[in-house]
């Protein structure tokens, strides 16, 4: 990994066109900012591929999932952790090019019990030997989010189901390749959004399946997190999280608020995005924090960024529904992801959780979302409340493993498909094209190509 004081970092990064593949542009990429009329038409249809699976798609049960992971640091290693706790799995290999971390990783599987996993990370594409040598069901992805979709592809056309986390991709065309190789190979591609297995979002879940708000009309959503010592650390995700900022100006992280906002709504089940609108505010946190932490010729203190440090986008569904969609990691503020849904009959407000519900609720006034939590809350929650207990994330990481485990043993469509994957991730950038041409707005994939109008809602799970 290169080191972030070299320059020889940033041209790296500039080597991966961050952001200028795609609709992602960014004014450090060179390129220009509006791509050519016939780009952004490929872009939004691929009618090369035919129509989708009339129904969801399910494969086969698998007994024991074989599982290799790539990418086994801070996130990665909290997955494996998770594994270890599941039943009928079996971690097969371990892929990182930091050798001391995939021998720690290796070290727990093997105090578990179990046999010692292949180790992969010659180089940072020996997950393609990994995917190509070893039998395996399942490949996990936890690596910088350039790799998602090169080790997704690798292990689908190598007979692999394939998991990543958050987000799946960065570009349009990516989210599409992603759709291509998932119907081509017949293999899921899950994106690994553990939002929506947080509890107050499952409880929302529960209660809009119940009616409790009425109609949805409306949600706020975002991922609003302080990472200013996070994108400069010289471990984990400041090795590269920092070298968007450079290069790229939208909403760079959508799916954490949006995932729990958009399984409410029925997106592709129903509903689909229609188009957005975005901006940015001027960017100014990154520089300011630099000059207040380094000294002075400090390679850092040179650095100079183009993300706005807050950036609003708003979606407009096809039933008309409104959703707005902020971005804030680069200013001091209390950590939120807002998670306000509102319809007809009242609303969940988040940060802190308090809901109203007409005829439920003291008039004009906030019920606090524990009173009514034993009531409402998410049947899967009170299953696994115990066993998910000390996990990551309060629970939520533990949840959504096991839910992922569990379709893939039980032969069942996941909760969150290729699909998902691709409209979400879209988001940012449709958001980077709309950003740069003055908030235009601009239409959304239908990667389902029609499908979302009949495919099935989303049901409330039990373990």
């Amino acid at each position: 990994m290169s080191d972030p004081h070299n320059s020889d970092f940033l041209g790296r990064r500039e080597l991966l066109k961050l952001g200028a593949a795609g609709l992602g542009l960014g004014a450090a990429s060179g390129l220009s900012p509006t791509p050519a009329a016939a780009d952004l038409d490929h872009q939004q249809q691929r009618p090369d591929l035919g129509p989708a699976p009339v129904k969801p798609f399910a494969a086969d049960p698998i007994d024991i999932v074989r599982v290799g992971f790539v990418g086994v640091g801070g996130m990665g290693g909290a997955h494996v952790r998770n594994f270890l706790g599941l039943e009928g799995i079996e971690i097969v290999a371990l892929c990182d090019i930091d050798s001391a971390r995939n021998e720690e990783v290796s070290s727990w599987v093997t105090d578990d019990g179990r046999a010692p996993p292949a180790m992969y990370g010659r180089h940072e594409t020996d997950f393609v030997r990994m995917c190509e040598t070893e039998d395996l069901d399942l490949v996990f992805t936890a690596t910088p989010w350039e790799w998602h979709v090169p080790v997704c592809v690798s292990a689908m056309e190598n007979g692999k189901h394939a998991a990543t986390e958050v987000p799946a991709t960065y570009t349009t065309d990516d989210c599409w390749r992603l759709v291509e190789y998932a119907e081509k190979y017949r293999k899921h591609c899950v994106m690994m959004e553990n939002c929506n297995y947080d509890r107050p979002e499952m409880m929302v879940f529960h209660m809009a399946r119940l009616g409790l708000f009425g109609d949805i009309l409306h949600a706020e959503c975002g991922y609003l997190h302080d990472l200013r010592e996070i994108k400069f650390s010289e471990v984990g995700e400041g090795l590269w999280r920092r070298a968007h900022s450079m290069v790229r100006d939208g909403n760079l992280y959508p799916t954490h608020g949006l995932g729990p906002v958009a399984n409410v709504m029925d997106i592709n089940r129903g509903d689909q995005f229609e188009y957005l609108v975005s901006m940015s505010s001027p960017s100014q946190g990154l520089q300011e924090w630099a000059m207040a932490n380094y000294p002075e010729n400090h390679l850092k203190r040179r650095e100079r960024y183009v993300l706005g440090d807050v950036n609003t986008t708003m979606i407009k569904t096809v039933r008309g529904r409104t959703i707005y969609l902020s971005h804030d990691t680069n200013l001091p503020r209390p950590y939120s992801r807002i998670h306000m849904v509102q319809g007809t009959k009242g609303l969940f407000q988040g940060y802190p959780h308090r809901v109203h519900i007409e005829g439920l609720s003291p008039g004009h006034e906030w019920q606090d979302w524990m009173d009514l939590r034993d009531k409402y809350d998410h049947p899967l929650w009170k299953d696994l409340e115990e066993q998910s207990e000390g996990a990551g994330h309060g629970g939520m990481d533990f949840i959504e493993d096991y839910r992922l485990v569990k379709c893939l043993r039980e032969g069942k469509p996941t909760d969150m498909n290729v699909y998902d994957a691709a409209a979400m991730s879209a988001i940012t950038p449709l958001s980077e094209w709309s950003v740069a041409n003055r908030s235009r707005p601009i239409d959304v994939p239908d990667f389902t190509r029609g499908r979302w109008a009949q495919w099935p809602k989303l049901e409330i799970l039990r373990a």
